[in-house]
């Protein structure tokens, strides 16, 4: 951190020193059967860089969205799961409203390129790990745990999911469009958003 209370500000060096997931996660069964797993930002530091194949890490949104753009130009075959860790640690938690308004607009702007990048049979979800209002001023906290879930790609049908029961149906659908058993509470949505 850099400043004093109340005005201090985390470093883009900042890592997060994460327990080993009690668990397999996704991650895991998927590098295990054979697949990448390519981590951008912050990842690698959640899961303690356990089922990570290659790890890349970046300091802002601008680095991370980058990173994605040079994931997106080369053949993989896997995951590639990234974190744009402004929205969190430097507008979200910060409470600056005007900051991740403009982070907002500079995400939607780069995205309509990346979706441009997308091959045949590729899909794009966007979602958040929890939500974080940043006009929430009585605490730096996070203020709700209902988070976005998009999902693109030429074969997803443009459907409404409605709120899920948990973010684990995420990891149990990628789990099932890749073939992988995944020991999850969450239920797959894969046959629900495939045309």
């Amino acid at each position: 951190f850099h400043g004093e209370w109340p005005m201090f500000v985390r470093s883009a060096g900042r890592h997060d020193y994460s327990l080993l997931p009690p668990s397999e996660t996704l991650l895991d069964v998927l590098k295990k059967g054979g697949l990448d797993t390519i981590s951008i930002g912050k990842i690698s530091d959640i899961f303690a860089g356990r089922g990570v194949s290659e790890s890349i890490h970046t300091k802002n949104n601008n680095e991370g969205m980058a990173a994605l753009d040079e994931v997106a130009n080369r053949e993989f075959n896997g995951l590639c799961f990234a974190n744009l860790v402004d929205f969190d640690m430097v507008y979200g938690h910060r409470r600056n409203v005007d900051g991740y308004a403009a982070a907002l607009a500079d995400f939607d702007r780069w995205l309509g390129g990346f979706m441009k990048k997308l091959g045949d049979g590729d899909v794009l979800i966007v979602t958040a790990d929890h939500g974080c209002d940043p006009a929430y001023t009585r605490t730096t906290d996070h203020t709700r745990e209902y988070v976005p879930l998009m999902i693109y790609g030429d074969k997803i049908a443009p459907i409404n999911l409605g709120t899920r029961a948990s973010f684990a149906d995420i990891g149990a659908t990628v789990a099932e469009w890749f073939g992988v058993k995944l020991d999850t509470k969450g239920e797959s949505f894969a046959r629900e958003v495939v045309r």
